[in-house]
């Protein structure tokens, strides 16, 4: 998927995240409220910048599915229906092969 908004990096390259859906039930079959489920950690790029202000390219790239941090400086944005997440890339913790 490639959308068409580049985040701007400035002093650290920025990624754009589509969070993985919350887990709706247990793996015992339990279903969970919404008002208990828990921030998702993961999901996939869409959208990386060129380079951060020292020339250091991007690790992460589109359609790499990725665990972060949960309490990580990100910011929710809407683009055309959808709810993504802007974030540092160093808030990525892991690529998941």
């Amino acid at each position: 998927m490639s959308l068409k908004i580049k985040p701007i990096a400035g002093s650290e390259n920025r990624v754009v995240v589509e969070p993985a859906p919350a887990e709706t039930k247990t793996a015992s079959g339990i279903y969970i409220p919404e008002t208990a489920q828990e921030k998702p950690q993961k999901g996939t790029v869409v959208s990386v910048s060129d380079e951060d202000a020292k020339g250091k390219k991007p690790v992460v790239k589109a359609g790499d599915l990725v665990l972060y941090s949960k309490y990580g400086s990100s910011e929710k944005i809407s683009y055309e229906g959808k709810e993504y997440i802007t974030m540092r890339e160093s808030d990525i913790y892991w690529v998941i092969l």
